[in-house]
């Protein structure tokens, strides 16, 4: 069954904030493998310009569908999550993810299309500080297998 169309453009409250820490990041770090002393060593990251380490670009993932989650789970939308893989995810950073930082994720469903037999729906994530300072923007696109069909 195709997903609901009418979800295109729909916006979801924020997230409750996310408080960023070193031990995340560095456990991040060490299941991605990448050593880098930025993610790692706080003099190192304050030595390169940093408040603090850093956390490597593709962290927001671990927080990042906080807000557009419930959308994915809403019965009207149709999505069959037995059937559901990850097509893409990129980032757009205003400013690198660092320790202390507390976040929250406001989510908009971008797009829904088909391709072929599949649906593939895009959720739009923008990453703000509580303070509402901007920090990046992510792009998942998720894929329903069959859904189109």
């Amino acid at each position: 069954m195709a997903l609901n169309r009418d979800f295109v453009g729909r916006s979801y409250p924020p997230s409750a904030p996310y408080e960023v820490s070193r031990v995340k990041i560095r456990e991040f770090a060490a299941a991605i493998g990448d050593n880098n002393p930025l993610y790692r060593d706080r003099e190192a990251a304050q030595a390169a310009g940093y408040p603090d380490v850093i956390a490597p670009p593709t962290f927001p993932i671990v927080f990042g569908l906080q807000s557009g989650g419930e959308a994915l789970v809403d019965p009207d939308l149709g999505l069959n999550f037995a059937m559901v893989v990850h097509g893409e995810q990129r980032f757009e950073f205003i400013r690198p993810v660092h320790a202390g930082d507390e976040l929250v994720t406001t989510a908009t469903i971008t797009d829904i299309r088909s391709a072929g037999r599949n649906e593939m729906l895009t959720l739009r994530s923008e990453v703000t500080t509580v303070a509402g300072e901007p920090v990046c923007v992510t792009y998942n696109t998720i894929v329903e297998r069959g859904g189109a069909a």
